[in-house]
């Protein structure tokens, strides 16, 4: 069977709370063996570690997402995280970033933030999951500056154009695929072209941005297939090697052994 990896859902969220058994099954059924959780502050964090301890095939980040940046940081919260991380099967530490979309969207808190996660995943020897919409140029910024031997991981959920792209694996991030490639106008499939297929991880950010023909309906990790498949159209390697690549992208990277997963 052709296997698959998500490294990005949100299978904890409530979107999934009436059918969740049901998703899991069918994620299974399409192929899918890895599914990684990662939390948007300290209760969905936890939610995330709580799916992970139920399930072998999933695994959680710790993270503060940026849109949950809206007032002064408690004095515990990065500590709070931090002790959150260091948790069984916790593999990453995200969705953190920048996300500039919205007025009144805190941009010093959000910068703040952003620094100390990165701090943190360098400190903890973990990569990161970054967000980042509408602020490119203070996210390639941060990034210069707080590099360190030990920071990589996954632009999830990639937005930008091939030079910032270019610029993000320069800095030792991977570029992680939605379903917004199979959308038209998308910029993807040419980034995906242009860039090694070593550099490239696949996602679904589930219960949203569900790939063609599924868009429109609620996300899940089963449709992580769909976006493969418009990826290894956009590649000249055989589809078999391109499916085997990703998984074993998402395996090196957040440092999952062959042996743990869906057997």
């Amino acid at each position: 069977m052709t296997r698959y990896a998500d490294v990005h859902s949100h299978l904890s969220f409530p979107d999934f709370d009436s059918d969740r058994d049901k998703v899991i099954s069918r994620l299974g059924e399409a192929g899918v063996e890895l599914v990684i959780d990662p939390g948007t502050d300290a209760e969905t964090s936890r939610r995330s570690i709580e799916l992970a301890a139920r399930h072998e095939f999933v695994y959680a980040n710790v993270g503060l997402h940026p849109g949950e940046v809206r007032t002064p940081f408690r004095p515990e919260l990065f500590d709070e995280l931090a002790g959150l991380a260091r948790a069984d099967k916790v593999v990453g530490i995200g969705e953190i970033g920048l996300d500039y979309h919205w007025p009144d969207h805190y941009p010093e808190l959000q910068l703040e933030a952003f620094r100390e996660m990165l701090r943190m995943a360098v400190t903890l020897d973990l990569p990161v999951v970054i967000h980042c919409r509408d602020a490119w140029p203070d996210m390639l910024r941060v990034l210069s500056e707080e590099r360190s031997s030990n920071l990589r991981g996954a632009m999830h959920c990639f937005s930008g154009d091939l030079d910032i792209a270019r610029k993000c694996i320069g800095l030792g991030l991977k570029i992680s695929v939605p379903g917004t490639i199979t959308y038209k106008n998308s910029a993807l499939p040419g980034i995906v072209a242009a860039v090694g297929l070593g550099e490239l991880l696949s996602e679904t950010d589930a219960p949203y941005l569900s790939p063609v023909p599924m868009r429109g309906k609620r996300n899940e990790p089963a449709h992580v297939a769909l976006t493969v498949r418009a990826i290894a159209d956009c590649r000249p390697e055989p589809f078999d090697a391109v499916t085997e690549a990703l998984v074993g992208n998402a395996r090196a990277l957040f440092g999952i052994p062959e042996t743990w997963g869906r057997s």
